[in-house]
């Protein structure tokens, strides 16, 4: 009789716990369960969504790396085929430096920026930027003034965050670049792109424009470089 008894409450629980599980599976056929999952996926993709102007919280630069330190910034050098037949609209300076002004980038005014190539360490530790040799001049009629600088530099010198803040600036910011002489070149901001280290195609001029382009590293691998462009616009003696 107890083994009867025992073996009849067994087929009970059993029959419970199916009705149990085929009442779960029910109720994801009618869309309970396929609506949780909906409103989970919502809730994840809100998540992920980009945070507001007014929820946005600026992070601290980051620090330079070893392996940043060690690559190298720009190109070694432009293209000399396609700057040095050019013809001047001014009388170039015998002095090539020239002085850098970004009223949209914190770190970036009147800064002297030297001629060289970007192999060289130095000028690009002690300087805020660096134009790269064989690429042009802003004295020019065609020329694609190329200058890069450092995203995150090296502290306590001209190079220290002086790039950090390049991706800020929009269509239509300024750009003044001044010669030796003192004459102010007026540019605007009308493009950027990104663009892989061994892309030599930016260091071309484009035919019939005066630009300025301003090179930096992607963050925060350093492997790529950000570049904006600016068309001139005005020059001032």
């Amino acid at each position: 009789m107890r083994l009867r008894n025992l073996v009849l409450i067994l087929a009970a629980l059993m029959v419970m716990a199916l009705a149990a599980c085929s009442s779960s599976g029910q109720s994801s056929h009618d869309g309970g369960k396929d609506q949780a999952g909906k409103d989970a996926f919502g809730e994840q993709a809100h998540k992920q969504k980009p945070p507001g102007k007014a929820t946005e919280s600026k992070k601290e630069p980051p620090k330079m790396t070893k392996e940043a330190k060690g690559k190298q910034v720009a190109p070694k050098k432009g293209m000399a085929q396609g700057q040095r037949k050019v013809s001047n609209a001014l009388e170039p300076p015998k002095d090539k430096t020239l002085k850098l002004t970004i009223p949209e980038m914190k770190q970036i005014k009147d800064d002297t920026i030297p001629t060289g190539t970007g192999t060289n360490e130095a000028l690009f530790r002690d300087h805020a930027a660096v134009h790269l040799r064989d690429t042009g001049f802003p004295w020019q009629r065609t020329a694609n003034v190329y200058i890069a600088g450092h995203r995150i530099g090296f502290p306590g010198t001209d190079s220290n965050l002086a790039f950090y803040d390049l991706e800020d600036l929009k269509k239509g910011d300024k750009v003044y670049l001044e010669d030796a002489e003192g004459r102010e070149y007026t540019y605007q901001v009308f493009s950027n792109l990104i663009v892989e280290p061994a892309n030599l195609s930016v260091l071309k001029p484009i035919k019939g424009k005066n630009i300025v382009s301003l090179q930096t590293c992607t963050l925060p691998d350093y492997t790529n470089r950000v570049i904006y462009r600016a068309v001139l616009k005005d020059v001032k003696s």
